[in-house]
């Protein structure tokens, strides 16, 4: 796999570097499937995360957005050495995921239902930050200024 080098561009440019890192991390590949996910629009601003977490409760599920990063993670508090596995095919293994948010995008809640996570997310622009007519006065035409010869 061909491998970029973004340095030069960030001797070259300003206010673009999480733009680059962004780039960067995502020609990178961990390797790692587990958990499965599904990303999906609900609305012309609204988004669904569902995440396959099976046999996690919702207190080994943990949900944090920092900056523009969510990160779902999850950790099996059950260790019972005592159970006899024929056939394993349920993954209980503790698990991190991590999500690049575009700006503005805010977590609206997230649910557990029959073994899947839904994170719910909205894209909230503030209102300087939308677009906004704006009025062209009207009025007699350009102002002519009489400029005298000294």
């Amino acid at each position: 796999m061909d491998t970029f080098d973004f340095a030069p561009l960030f001797r070259s440019t300003i206010g673009f570097d999480r733009l680059l890192r962004l780039a960067d991390t995502a020609t990178r590949f961990d390797g790692s499937a587990y958990p499965p996910y599904n990303i999906e629009t609900t609305g012309e601003n609204a988004y669904r995360l569902t995440v396959a977490v099976a046999g996690f409760a919702p207190d080994e599920l943990d949900v944090t957005v920092k900056e523009n990063e969510l990160l779902v993670s999850g950790k099996s508090k059950k260790d019972d050495d005592s159970t006899v596995y024929l056939h394993r095919g349920i993954a209980s293994r503790a698990f991190e995921r991590r999500f690049q948010l575009a700006d503005h995008i805010k977590v609206n809640g997230a649910s557990l239902d029959n073994g899947l996570l839904h994170v719910d997310l909205v894209r909230e622009v503030p209102e300087e930050k939308k677009p906004r007519k704006i009025e062209i006065a009207g009025g007699a035409g350009p102002k002519v200024i009489d400029q005298k010869a000294a």
